[in-house]
């Protein structure tokens, strides 16, 4: 008898205590709906109804990991940006690398002109300087690096990130070719002056073309002379009308909202200007900013 008593006490004690004690399962979300990952998807859906402006990542992000590196290009590919914007150079190999700066100084522990160097000297500097010890190992990647890294990710995954590519100091066929090679020519966009977009015409005709815009007087000429895809046009002169003028002619419109113009007021006037695509350093700023409520 007193072990029943002792037994239904037990049981008793048991039940009391899973009252008591929240569901373990359940208190775990599996999915973490507040991390990183879900949030950007929740921002992408958001923006995807309202017709948002796309987001190209400027030199990566480099609040997240060192510009221009692989490294940084990765953290990009997981927030699902539009396009992502790199800076090809060529060393005095003629191999093309990713680097913003026409010196080493700057962003690797090398100094001096990047053409001066050949590819396999380039490859002993860490190109993660002013970063932690975690970045000491980046090295400049070249293009097929970047490519190869941009068509696996967009080969795994339904949100595609296409190339913005800034010409700094490359030829135009072999850049074609690299791009080619790893299926991204045909929706990368290129920036670069007028003379080294019509030189990239007269390789790949079909590329697309964005040469700066910085007044709309301009805009007949290059239009005639480019027959671009999009224009790069200077924040300080983006207004309305001139998205419209731009959009009626069949071209899109880019800016750069870099530096002091990167800021949360500056991605609402985008969005109701129509803007085409924003670039910025601040990825997830610019989703937050587009993905709040309208009041």
């Amino acid at each position: 008898m007193k072990n029943r008593q002792r037994i239904q006490t037990c049981i008793a004690g048991l039940l009391l205590l899973a009252l008591a004690v929240p569901d373990l399962a359940n208190s775990q979300p599996v999915s973490q709906p507040n991390s990183v990952t879900d949030s950007i998807g929740r921002y992408k859906a958001i923006m995807a109804t309202r017709h948002q402006p796309g987001v190209s990542a400027h030199r990566g992000n480099s609040q997240l990991a060192p510009e221009n590196t692989l490294a940084t290009f990765q953290e990009v590919l997981r927030m699902q940006v539009d396009f992502i914007e790199i800076d090809v150079r060529t060393t005095q190999d003629n191999q093309l690398v990713i680097l913003h700066d026409g010196s080493l100084n700057r962003t690797t522990t090398g100094s001096g002109p990047i053409k001066d160097q050949t590819l396999t000297t380039l490859k002993t500097l860490s190109a993660g300087k002013g970063f932690d010890n975690r970045f000491q190992a980046e090295r400049i990647p070249t293009l097929a690096e970047v490519c190869q890294l941009v068509s696996r990710w967009n080969a795994s995954h339904k949100t595609q990130t296409n190339l913005y590519v800034d010409c700094k100091a490359v030829a135009p066929q072999p850049l074609v070719e690299t791009l080619q090679t790893y299926g991204l020519l045909k929706n990368a966009v290129f920036y670069g002056s007028d003379e080294a977009l019509l030189a990239l015409k007269q390789v790949a005709p079909t590329a697309r073309l964005m040469p700066s815009l910085d007044k709309a007087e301009d805009m007949p000429t290059k239009i005639s002379k480019l027959k671009p895809y999009a224009f790069d046009l200077n924040w300080a002169v983006v207004n309305e009308s001139l998205i419209q003028q731009i959009h009626q002619q069949g071209i899109k419109a880019f800016s750069d909202l870099l530096d002091s113009f990167d800021t949360p007021e500056n991605y609402q006037k985008a969005a109701q200007f129509h803007l085409d695509v924003i670039q910025t350093d601040y990825v997830l700023n610019v989703y937050k900013s587009l993905t709040q409520k309208v009041h």
